[in-house]
């Protein structure tokens, strides 16, 4: 199971990668693989405000449907397009490719209180 160093996680298996004034959000390596193969994602409008937890969309694989949270309380910049063609990019390329959405945060500084790499993986491998 790859955990980048450098990212952000949350318990819900989230991953968050500062860019900027902006954060990018995806799923795990973890999540990816517990779903199994990926096969529709459902992406938030751009403007939507989101309080911490509040739901980004859905993740359907073959195995479940998985709603996706925020990690943070923020507004939706973007959507990677990509995926509503390519859902399976959540399974090759989780950490690249496969990401979900931005989002211009209410505080960068909240991204602080998630767990790091470490954290993650000492979480997930328990």
């Amino acid at each position: 199971m790859q955990v980048p160093d450098g990212l952000r996680f949350t318990t819900d298996h989230e991953w968050v990668r500062v860019m900027g004034t902006r954060i990018r959000v995806g799923i795990t390596d973890y999540a990816q693989d517990a779903l199994g193969d990926v096969v529709f994602v459902q992406l938030p409008e751009p403007g939507l405000e989101l309080g911490p937890g509040g739901v980004l969309g859905e993740v359907e694989s073959t195995k479940s449907v998985s709603e996706v949270y925020a990690p943070v309380a923020g507004t939706v910049a973007t959507v990677n397009t990509e995926l509503v063609d390519t859902p399976e990019l959540l399974n090759t390329d989780p950490y690249g490719e496969g990401w979900l959405c931005e989002l211009e945060p209410a505080d960068v500084g909240a991204v602080n209180g998630l767990l790091d790499a470490a954290g993650y993986r000492a979480r997930t491998d328990a």
